[in-house]
């Protein structure tokens, strides 16, 4: 069973309510995004309306705790709520869950105080919120970040320019990370940075121009400059250096949303690929009836219930609480958006010439699933997440975030 202790682990319960919540969730999807699909491919906009509905049905509150005025549930109600909305409309299944990237820090580092001031308005629909981490010269590398803040008194003085930062136009509220002192070694880079609470409409605060990507139309990142921002003493997350666990842990718990994503675009294409090739006749008869499109479509379905599984599992563990969450996450991230993307090359090739039609709507797939891959984490970057847990499991090696050049790994004869 190595690298899990238990066959155990792999156990996945999909309570009734949880499927009552995807029956839900699948007519608010057929009902209000499915209609405005191409709307918000040409105007790259989704429309107050479909916000306001989702309000209403208490999405922005799903995975935040009753007593934070959420609907409660876990990962596991979320990754079915991105999954459906994901068939349609990517964009809006991330329109929603970017506010966890500032829930969940703010709930597991914050202070009480932050919570109730914070989290009940995101959890009612009340405001949005984002978060800021990745800048030009660092994405994956959190520590690379060069973004500053200084202390004066009882305020924070911040100053940085923020790079690919989704739902910053909407958001009411950013967490920010910023260094508020430098490492004390090479190898440890980490240390020094510090989490923000910025709110919308604070001085020097710019939300500037909206990133023009391939893919995710209707909810494009943007550009944040942050130009001596004065930011209250109070508005520290957690404690003063010692942020870069807040990051990490917020992005091991966001790839699940992800990797639910790309399930949702693998069971798109899955069913507009099956309804395709039973309608188009070619030769006289459904193309459906031919090997090279019937298996591309097998291949599909096959890839689908891997993700899926995978998925659900990552969500569980990590509602367990589960040591092996993080891993897990990373392999089912990692999987799924990369059989979203060779499912929507096969489906292009079983459309034919539509399949790179935008108004067909199958190109759009690919476009969002190639995003998947990089966002929350490149997949390179999960695999090193991967490979450090199996030495650390095997070797007993500590999985500092170091190059692992630093590694000495032990000898055949040592194991």
């Amino acid at each position: 069973m190595f690298p899990y202790a238990s066959s155990l682990d792999f156990e996945i319960k999909i309570p009734e309510e949880v499927e009552a919540f995807r029956n839900t969730i699948r007519e608010f999807a057929e009902k209000y995004l499915a209609p405005i699909v191409n709307k918000v491919e040409e105007t790259n906009e989704i429309d107050e309306e479909v916000f306001r509905k989702a309000v209403e049905m208490g999405l922005t509150g799903v995975a935040i705790p009753e007593e934070y005025g959420g609907q409660g549930g876990g990962l596991l109600m979320m990754a079915v709520m991105i999954e459906e909305i994901s068939k349609y409309l990517p964009a809006f299944a991330t329109s929603i869950a970017v506010n966890h990237l500032f829930v969940y820090p703010v709930l597991a580092f914050g202070s009480e105080q932050q919570k109730r001031k914070y989290i009940p308005k995101i959890a009612k629909g009340e405001a949005y919120a984002a978060h800021a981490n990745t800048e030009p010269g660092a994405g994956s590398d959190v520590a690379g970040i060069q973004t500053t803040a200084r202390k004066e008194g009882d305020k924070w003085i911040i100053n940085g320019r923020k790079l690919f930062i989704t739902g910053a136009k909407r958001a009411n509220y950013l967490v920010v990370s910023a260094r508020t002192s430098p490492p004390p070694s090479k190898k440890e880079r980490w240390k020094g940075i510090s989490l923000f609470i910025v709110e919308k409409g604070m001085p020097g605060l710019k939300i500037s121009s909206r990133i023009n990507t391939m893919g995710l139309r209707g909810e494009q990142p943007y550009e944040v400059i942050l130009d001596n921002v004065e930011v209250p003493a109070e508005n520290i997350v957690g404690e003063e250096g010692n942020a870069f666990k807040a990051i990490v842990s917020t992005y091991d718990h966001g790839r699940i949303g992800i990797a639910a994503q790309a399930v949702g675009i693998i069971q798109g294409l899955l069913e507009r690929s099956l309804d395709y090739s039973a309608m188009r006749n070619a030769f006289e008869r459904p193309i459906l009836s031919f090997e090279a499109v019937a298996f591309k479509i097998a291949d599909i379905l096959i890839s689908l219930e891997a993700a899926r599984l995978l998925t659900y599992w990552a969500a569980t563990l990590m509602d367990k609480g589960s040591k092996d969450a993080i891993l897990a996450a990373s392999i089912a991230k990692t999987f799924a958006t990369e059989a979203a993307e060779k499912a929507s090359i096969y489906a292009i090739k079983i459309h034919g010439g539509y399949g790179v039609v935008r108004e067909t709507g199958i190109e759009r797939f690919q476009r969002d699933a190639i995003i998947t891959e990089i966002y929350e984490g490149t997949n390179d970057i999960q695999r090193l997440t991967i490979i450090r847990s199996l030495v650390k499991k095997r070797f007993g090696i500590s999985p500092e975030p170091v190059s692992y050049t630093h590694l000495t790994l032990p000898t055949n004869r040592e194991v």
